[in-house]
């Protein structure tokens, strides 16, 4: 049994686009109606409370994890947060310690290479209040925007933009 609150979103759709927390079961319809929009396929999740995180994957390594913040700490790291708004903060270094830094780009990496994803891509994570990493799910197609991840997490590595977007299409047409 999930509980409550939960989050209800469409299977085949991103950037948060058509999620919504249900805190009680009189907001059930609504977030279903609102997620069907996006396609059929809609699934529910437990709703985990803690801190949210991101991992990029290229060519088969992980890169420095990112802390994701909305400045809305009530609610979650959604589409206004992550494309329309400039004060959500991301933090590179993560504050993770350096044993969950690396535990958590295992678990991603692995789930990574379980799906059989190749190239690049990135894993979105929470970090439950007892501490637990839960992995929310495998981006294949990242966003290459100016509120991106991955360009953030290239970027603390020492790659920019431009190295990075022709790294991914020089690996793409091996």
């Amino acid at each position: 049994m999930l509980g409550l609150p939960l989050i209800i979103k469409p299977v085949h759709e991103g950037s948060s686009i058509g999620m919504t927390k249900v805190n009680n079961l009189d907001e059930l319809p609504a977030a279903y109606a609102t997620a069907v929009q996006c396609g059929d396929a809609v699934m529910a999740e437990r709703w985990i409370t803690g801190r949210e995180f991101t991992i990029v994957i290229i060519d088969d390594e992980a890169y420095p994890v990112i802390r994701l913040e909305p400045a809305d700490i009530t609610n979650f790291y959604d589409f206004e947060a992550k494309y329309n708004r400039n004060d959500t903060s991301y933090y590179i270094p993560c504050g993770l310690s350096a044993a969950d830094e690396k535990h958590l780009q295992d678990l991603s990496l692995a789930a990574f290479r379980a799906v059989d994803a190749k190239g690049w891509g990135r894993i979105d994570a929470m970090q439950d209040e007892a501490g637990n990493f839960w992995l929310l799910e495998i981006n294949t197609v990242p966003g290459m925007t100016s509120h991106s991840l991955v360009p953030m997490a290239a970027k603390a590595r020492g790659m920019d933009f431009d190295a990075l977007c022709w790294h991914i299409l020089a690996q793409t047409l091996e």
